[in-house]
């Protein structure tokens, strides 16, 4: 098998005063941006095993058969974002008032862990409990991802941002690989009725990995923020209310930061989609079993962990927009081709192409949201990067899941994921990167 083409990380660049984004504390060290890197490692078992590759064929092969379990997996994936997106910006700020990211990014991580760990519990028509733990380990797991992504604006400047979230994205896809190759034993049987109790233990896994591999992050990553005042009289949910209310008011502020929400809502629902329907297509369309989808998803995050970290370099050269656009375009070109596959081969070079545009999108894009960041509001406004990913993961797996039960057809469904790319990349085009970049700056000046 191909090794990742990883370069050891350089040591973290001087913060660049011209660029800071938060107090001259000591700077962060190599064992920091590792601890950073690592929780990207461990959380990738998660989204893999559980959303795209084992979970949901166990779900609508085993838990819902027939049309209807794609819908209902659409709805409990759509549900769960939904909850997620409207509590992540109050939750955020809440983070930077009390400065206690970390103390989040562990509660969310908890909550993960133990209903993923909760799934081997579900059987054969346990619709009620497959669908509630689905909606529990999303929430945890969706709404940490705000408070680790808010952490990169203290770990390195605006120069260096893509080296480092490329790093992050390359190290999950690596996670993400590790944690299929250790659940082979246990699928490679399929779904035949004696192999079931090995293939639900791959769900256990999935937690004990995310738990085992996140302990450097909360033992050596700092947190860097200081609490802030609280005027008296003022609870600490009130004042995060207000901050939140505040950034709305002035939101023609940051009127670039806006442009790219919305588009980010958009294709962003078009990733989701990809990621929470995938396995389900190869499954349903292709007749692919559980172990040819793995090696599908090895060879995918080979590609995507590839695309993450030698993009990343590239993201600081050209620019996040530029990257962006660059991957929504190839990535209507891959719809197009998902509609079309009839063989496993197809599908997997297929997943090769559409591993590097993503890996790269996803990085490019939480490195666009650092460019736009002012100081002190890293959290605040990283939750609202997390309001808008799970908003965008309502429409699309809701549209999939209802096309594909009302007219049988997952290659008609997987079409209706390239308008979100067109529609995504026509609004992405309206961003203008160079103000949207100075308005954060002048904020943060103010602040």
């Amino acid at each position: 098998m191909p090794r990742l083409p990883i370069h050891p990380l350089p040591p973290p660049p001087p913060l660049n005063p011209s660029h800071r984004d938060h107090p001259p504390v000591a700077p962060p060290s190599r064992r920091e941006w590792w601890a950073w890197c690592a929780f990207d490692f461990a959380n990738s078992a998660y989204p893999t095993i559980i959303i795209t590759v084992a979970y949901s064929v166990y779900f609508t092969s085993i838990v819902a058969p027939g049309p209807e379990g794609a819908a209902w997996w659409g709805r409990g994936y759509a549900l769960s974002m939904l909850l997620v997106g409207l509590c992540s910006p109050v939750l955020g700020a809440l983070a930077d008032v009390t400065a206690k990211k970390k103390w989040f990014l562990a509660l969310f991580t908890l909550l993960c862990v133990s209903a993923t760990g909760s799934l081997l519990l579900v059987g054969e028509g346990d619709l009620g409990l497959g669908v509630a733990l689905l909606v529990l380990s999303n929430i945890g797991f969706a709404a940490g991802l705000a408070y680790y992504n808010a952490f990169l604006t203290e770990l390195t400047d605006r120069d260096t941002y893509g080296r480092l979230s490329g790093y992050g994205w390359g190290l999950g896809y690596i996670g993400g690989m590790t944690a299929l190759i250790l659940i082979l034993p246990l699928i490679r049987g399929g779904l035949a009725p004696e192999n079931l109790p090995h293939y639900r233990l791959s769900f256990l896994i999935a937690a004990l990995f995310f738990a085992l591999f996140s302990l450097p992050t909360f033992f050596w990553l700092r947190e860097r923020a200081e609490p802030q005042p609280t005027p008296a009289g003022v609870s600490l949910w009130r004042m995060s209310m207000n901050r939140v209310k505040e950034t709305l008011t002035h939101l023609r502020r940051y009127r670039q930061l806006t442009r790219f929400f919305v588009s980010y809502l958009i294709y962003e629902d078009g990733v989701n989609t990809v990621f929470v329907f995938a396995a389900i297509f190869a499954s349903a369309a292709l007749g692919l079993s559980p172990q040819q989808i793995l090696l599908f998803f090895i060879v995918a995050n080979v590609a995507s962990g590839i695309g993450a970290v030698a993009l990343g370099h590239a993201t600081d050269w050209m620019g996040p927009k530029r990257m962006i656009a660059l991957t929504l375009v190839g990535m209507v070109g891959v719809v197009a081709w998902a509609a079309a596959v009839r063989t496993a081969g197809g599908f997997y070079a297929m997943g090769l192409a559409a591993g590097v545009l993503l890996g790269a999108n996803q990085s490019a894009s939480r490195v666009l949201l650092a460019h736009f960041t002012p100081a002190k509001r890293s959290a605040e406004f990283f939750g609202f990067f997390s309001l808008t990913g799970k908003f965008a993961a309502v429409l699309g797996p809701l549209l999939y899941g209802e096309i594909a039960a009302r007219a049988g057809s997952h290659r008609l469904a997987v079409l209706s994921i390239g308008l979100f790319f067109i529609v995504g990349l026509a609004l992405l085009l309206r961003v203008n990167e160079r103000e949207g970049a100075t308005a954060a700056t002048a904020a943060a000046a103010e602040h």
